[in-house]
């Protein structure tokens, strides 16, 4: 199987009600996102020209879309953080979730948005979230 991964970078805020640490206040990060991508078949030949499974352009623009757009310089909040601070409410940039927006559930709002967007042969494979540079949630497809 190819596999093929491109790396986006984005700037995010946000806060995640009912932790007992300092995440519970409104804070930044400098995400990493990897987006592996590949097929389902098992390449055994030269791939005719362009000799391309997806161009790399393809899914920059694709994910910047779906995703990048959307998060870069926004603020995500859950609806149970708003109803105890109801002045967040006034922010241009917000994003408002049902669930508490750690790196695990943006992970996996991701990998749904992508799932849907992701022309037929192509298949999400991998997905990891680098909330720092040290520490990352990582989402891989089921076989």
């Amino acid at each position: 199987m190819l596999r093929l991964t491109k790396i986006f970078h984005f700037e995010m805020a946000h806060a995640i009600h009912g932790y007992q640490g300092a995440c519970k206040n409104i804070h930044g990060h400098s995400y990493e996102l990897h987006v592996t991508l590949g097929t389902s078949s098992v390449q055994k030949e030269y791939i005719p020209s362009p000799g391309f499974i997806i161009d790399f352009k393809q899914i920059k623009n694709l994910v910047n879309v779906a995703l990048i757009e959307k998060f870069d310089h926004s603020l995500v909040l859950s609806e149970a953080y708003l109803k105890d601070h109801p002045t967040n409410h006034i922010h241009d940039n917000l994003i408002v979730w049902d669930v508490e927006p750690s790196a695990e559930n943006i992970l996996l709002y991701m990998q749904d948005v992508l799932n849907a967007k992701l022309p037929s042969e192509i298949k999400l494979l991998q997905m990891k979230l680098y909330e720092t540079k040290d520490s990352f949630a990582e989402w891989i497809a089921d076989d």
